[in-house]
């Protein structure tokens, strides 16, 4: 009798304490839940052994990344709706001692490990990042994970991204967005060499270049000169590529290179977007002193940044496991609010910030379009567990953007001389 979904969803309402929200199918082809709702498909049982050995939500990511576990229906709405009972239970060591002692969870776990089999760990997907716990945001560690990231192929990216290969917040000037996500990506270039007021004859540096838009659009379109760094390789071979078919090989130069390496300054502006996010909190205030040292006197930052929300107290910070395993492994988000001290600590002084977190929602969900689009190729460039965490990574994110759990921010910020007289008109959003 195929009875596994029934007993699946009346052992995790149990071990829960609430009805679930979405339906179940399991390996037997039966099925339970609410009709109508999004249905998780639990194709084995080794799915429920990653959820035993690793509970909440690094156990369903290695299910997800290894196939073990899928979505039939709408991807949104299931995480939205699983989102409640993993992501926001708020939960600590004190509730899970508390829950051990009540017999009717006890019950539940042993019912799951009767239904998952032998109770051996399955062992992690080969996409998770592995990697000592020690040492963080070294030269050499931030090299292996940016490489995690990065070095996942640039056909990949093109399938992602689009022609335009920017990967960071696109921008729609004017609500509700239209135009395609190519043109709000040219939107968002433009909107950060305005900010920075680039001019014929100036030095930019832009600092985790990716795959060079940045440094192309500030050369071709404002006639600057660009040094652009980054750690990937593979970025950085793809950026030399663009560069010399854009004919501006004299105009800008891409190194594989670290911030802290950098000594050929002064820049008359530096951008920093999507960068800062890698590189550490107990590293961010050298971050930002290092950047302030390579602008001339009057010179400007665009710093563009993901950011999370303030904790109650403030303790201390851990990444979304998922994220730390398998997207950017030893990547930090801070708060706004933190970032602006951090940046003024350094010696800033900051003239403007601007939010656009609705713009990144909107991006997400047009890169898992891309990424669903040419799904097939996207495997066989990388992998199957490869696709599958980048569609749940940028889905997740959409989420997190949409219901501000977590925001973006351009954080405009200038090395003002000693004199004190800025170089900002009165007026500072000339560029709106």
């Amino acid at each position: 009798m195929a009875d596994v979904a029934p007993r699946l969803k009346g052992l995790l309402e149990q071990l829960l304490g609430t009805p679930l929200p979405v339906r179940i199918r399991a390996w037997d082809g039966s099925q339970a839940g609410p009709p109508g709702a999004p249905t998780l498909v639990v194709r084995n049982r080794r799915a429920l052994r990653h959820l035993l050995w690793k509970p909440g939500e690094l156990g369903l990511a290695r299910a997800w990344v290894a196939g073990d576990l899928g979505v039939d229906g709408d991807l949104y709405t299931a995480l939205d709706l699983v989102a409640g009972l993993v992501w926001e239970r708020d939960e600590d060591a004190r509730t899970l001692t508390r829950a051990l002692r009540d017999p009717g969870f006890r019950s539940a776990v042993r019912g799951l490990l009767a239904l998952a089999g032998p109770p051996l760990p399955p062992a992690p997907p080969r996409e998770e990042a592995r990697r000592p716990r020690r040492g963080l945001h070294t030269k050499h560690s931030d090299r292996r994970a940016i490489s995690h990231h990065y070095d996942v192929g640039n056909d990949f990216y093109e399938i992602v991204l689009g022609p335009s290969m920017v990967y960071s917040c696109a921008y729609w000037p004017a609500p509700p967005p239209r135009g395609t996500l190519e043109q709000a990506q040219q939107d968002k270039l433009e909107l950060v060499a305005r900010k920075l007021a680039l001019k014929p004859g100036q030095r930019l540096l832009d600092v985790g270049c990716g795959w060079g838009s940045m440094a192309i659009h500030a050369a071709r379109d404002h006639g600057v000169g660009v040094v652009g760094i980054t750690l990937s390789q593979e970025q950085a071979a793809y950026a030399r590529k663009r560069i010399a078919d854009e004919g501006l090989t004299d105009r800008v130069e891409i190194r594989v290179q670290d911030y802290r390496d950098v000594t050929d300054g002064p820049f008359d502006a530096i951008s920093s977007i999507g960068m800062a996010e890698h590189v550490g909190s107990e590293r961010y205030l050298e971050y930002a002193t290092a950047l302030r040292h390579l602008l001339k006197p009057g010179g400007r930052l665009l710093n563009h940044q993901i950011a999370r929300r303030p904790q109650r107290d403030e303790p201390a910070y851990q990444m979304d496991p998922f994220i730390d395993a398998y997207v950017f492994p030893d990547g930090e988000l801070a708060p706004l609010g933190t970032t602006v001290t951090l940046l003024e600590r350094a010696g800033f002084e900051v003239r403007d910030v601007e939010s656009i977190r609705e713009h990144y929602a909107l991006t997400l969900r047009r890169w898992v379009e891309n990424l669903g689009a040419d799904w097939a190729r996207a495997v066989a460039l990388t992998s199957p567990g490869r696709a599958r965490v980048w569609q749940l990574y940028m889905a997740a994110s959409a989420l997190g953007f949409e219901h501000n759990r977590i925001g973006v921010n351009q954080v405009l910020a200038v090395r003002t001389p000693e004199s004190g007289v800025s170089t900002l008109p009165l007026r500072a959003r000339t560029w709106n």
